[in-house]
């Protein structure tokens, strides 16, 4: 993995679409307690990505980071393909 601006955020999560050109979305699930049933849930947020060379396909384990705003929707690109999909 290459040198990483720290000011950066950066999430986990999987391909959820490869639809698009040189775009993915990732789902990134974090889990959270429930204010008043302080139950731990599922949250899901999706994240429309830059991937340069359409390397990514559904179902894989992505890193992504936060970038300058490349179109409307993208501001996120893909740092690294954790684990591919089976």
């Amino acid at each position: 993995m290459a040198e990483i601006n720290t000011n950066k955020k950066i999430r986990t999560g999987f391909v959820a679409s490869d639809k698009m050109d040189k775009t993915v979305t990732v789902a990134v699930e974090r889990k959270t307690q429930h204010p008043l049933y302080k139950r731990v849930v599922k949250q899901t947020k999706k994240y429309k990505v830059h991937d340069e060379n359409n390397e990514c396909n559904e179902g894989d384990k992505v890193r992504i980071i936060e970038t300058r705003p490349l179109s409307k929707a993208k501001r996120w690109r893909v740092l690294e393909i954790i684990e591919k999909a089976k």
